[in-house]
């Protein structure tokens, strides 16, 4: 196994993210490794369509602001320094490879809830960051 020196971990901030935490933050120790968290909100706009006349702008705002303050309080538990929280808007696997790239990660930590038949079909989080990253990527088997 290599030595990580940077380590994203990919959070949605339910109780599942605490066992991804759990193993990035053994990785990051056995390795004495920089840890980095994210949390990609999808816009609203993706769930509901853009031909809806509505301005979500507003609504997107707030999530974005308990998302900042779930992410702080999750981070401040596991030790995760401010400057490594990193909260985005857009589609996960599209942001988390970015982020990866930007800070020059090693290894991705994501959460995997081992879905099988159509949910395996239409697609994960985990699957997305799995294929497509340009480095290690570690699936943390949750729920």
């Amino acid at each position: 196994m290599s030595n990580y020196n940077k380590i994203l971990m990919a959070v949605d901030l339910s109780e599942d993210s605490d066992t991804v935490a759990e193993r990035a933050l053994a990785i990051a120790r056995n390795n004495d490794a920089e840890l980095h968290v994210i949390h990609v909100i999808e816009p609203l706009s993706f769930a509901y369509g853009g031909d809806i006349p509505m301005d979500f702008s507003g609504i997107q705002d707030e999530i974005h602001q308990q998302a900042e303050q779930q992410l702080a309080k999750f981070a401040l538990k596991h030790g995760v320094d401010e400057t490594h929280r990193h909260v985005v808007l857009g589609r996960p696997e599209v942001e988390i490879h970015s982020l990866a790239e930007e800070i020059g990660a090693g290894l991705i930590v994501v959460g995997s809830h081992g879905r099988y038949g159509l949910a395996l079909i239409m697609g994960s989080t985990a699957n997305g960051v799995l294929h497509g990253a340009k480095c290690d990527v570690l699936a943390v088997r949750v729920g």
